[in-house]
């Protein structure tokens, strides 16, 4: 059985990574998505394929820092399927929203990261409320991160976006339950995707296997980890949760980091052909 079968979605930076693993798994399981990302082409690769394997997708381009798009972008979902069920805000630009701290960060810089990591979630709910309301009711997803509960030095926009994600989809739980429309924040951990297997893993198989020691369940997560706890809180099985925020980690941020340094030196000593991810 599908459980999301006649299900209209949007799914925001949905080309690849865990938003592509998101529209594909929604897809799966009998929703009709529009992906959006700022990569029109490549959602479009991604909508091609999702329509190859006999499930209906369709791409459109935004750049969710801009509010037309945003709002082009339910009124196309709306134009082609007629209603609207799920939004998934989960678009970021952690690069884009500048590294450093409050003293390094520039204006515009900040600007920028909260209009994509916030301002985008607020504006996206202006405009898909109102429709899931037509439809009688809804679920809606922020992409928040472990970040938002634990910070790390010099990511000053991204800690304070993925915070504020947390708060953002409490108040719009609370303001939108009586009308049908559940909302919940997804908060991964490092997550592998195959841009960054590519990047910082391939030509480092011993570094992952060093960073996946760092987990509990001794593994790092992939982007269907994610897919998998999207499905689930937008199906009628997570009919009684809205606001809340689940952590999808292997673990990661339930333990102590104060033994950090001694399992680094007793891993590195049974494996000394590690090189290390830093």
């Amino acid at each position: 059985m599908q459980r999301l079968a006649e299900q209209v979605a949007i799914v925001t930076g949905g080309a690849h990574g865990i938003g592509g693993s998101i529209s594909q798994r929604f897809a799966e399981e009998g929703a009709r998505v529009m992906i959006a990302d700022i990569d029109l082409e490549k959602a479009a690769a991604t909508a091609r394929g999702i329509r190859e394997a006999g499930h209906e997708a369709e791409a459109v381009a935004a750049d969710v820092s801009v509010h037309a798009d945003i709002e082009r972008m339910i009124e196309t979902a709306v134009a082609k399927w007629g209603k609207l069920d799920i939004l998934v805000n989960n678009a970021f630009d952690v690069l884009g929203a500048g590294l450093g701290d409050a003293v390094e960060v520039p204006e515009e810089a900040w600007d920028h990261g909260i209009a994509v990591l916030v301002k985008s979630m607020f504006l996206s709910a202006k405009h898909a409320i109102p429709e899931m309301r037509k439809a009688g009711g809804g679920s809606i997803i922020n992409m928040s991160s472990v970040h938002g509960l634990l910070q790390a030095p010099g990511l000053l926009v991204y800690e304070t976006g993925k915070a504020a994600a947390i708060g953002l989809t409490r108040q719009m739980a609370t303001d939108y339950g009586p009308d049908g429309i559940r909302v919940n924040a997804i908060l991964p951990g490092h997550m592998v995707t195959d841009r960054l297997q590519e990047a910082m893993w391939d030509d480092n198989p011993s570094g992952l296997r060093f960073f996946a020691d760092q987990y509990p369940l001794r593994k790092v997560g992939r982007p269907g980890d994610i897919a998998n706890a999207a499905v689930f809180l937008c199906s009628d099985e997570a009919s009684f949760i809205t606001g809340h925020s689940l952590v999808v980690d292997g673990g990661l941020s339930i333990q102590l980091q104060e033994n950090f340094g001694v399992r680094q030196g007793h891993y590195i000593n049974q494996h000394p052909e590690t090189k290390l991810p830093y």
